[in-house]
């Protein structure tokens, strides 16, 4: 199963609306039926800097193309770019070891 870091630098906008916009896009992958249980998305800020960190978790494949087909998906992401100024990465993981 792959994992998804979302890495980027805030650049743009207020900090408390993009909170309010991270809060309604989590909100919306837990209200759609198609994809409730399916995706774990955890945001996280650093608390030295304005550096954020998005831990996408989805259970397959298929979860990951269902989401990427989702107009509130393609809204929020363009979101990411504009606070970000476009330094947005998106790193692919693959998990080595956990704990259970």
């Amino acid at each position: 199963m792959k994992q998804f870091l979302i890495t980027y630098r805030f650049t743009n906008g207020s900090e408390e609306a993009w909170h309010q916009e991270i809060n309604r896009f989590i909100a919306a992958i837990d209200s759609d039926p198609e994809l409730h249980g399916k995706i774990s998305y955890t945001a996280l800020k650093s608390s030295k800097g304005p550096e954020y960190y998005h831990l996408a978790v989805p259970v397959d494949e298929e979860a990951t193309k269902l989401l990427g087909s989702k107009d509130f998906f393609k809204h929020y992401t363009e979101q990411t770019e504009l606070v970000s100024g476009g330094s947005v990465e998106v790193i692919p993981l693959e998990v080595v070891a956990a704990t259970k």
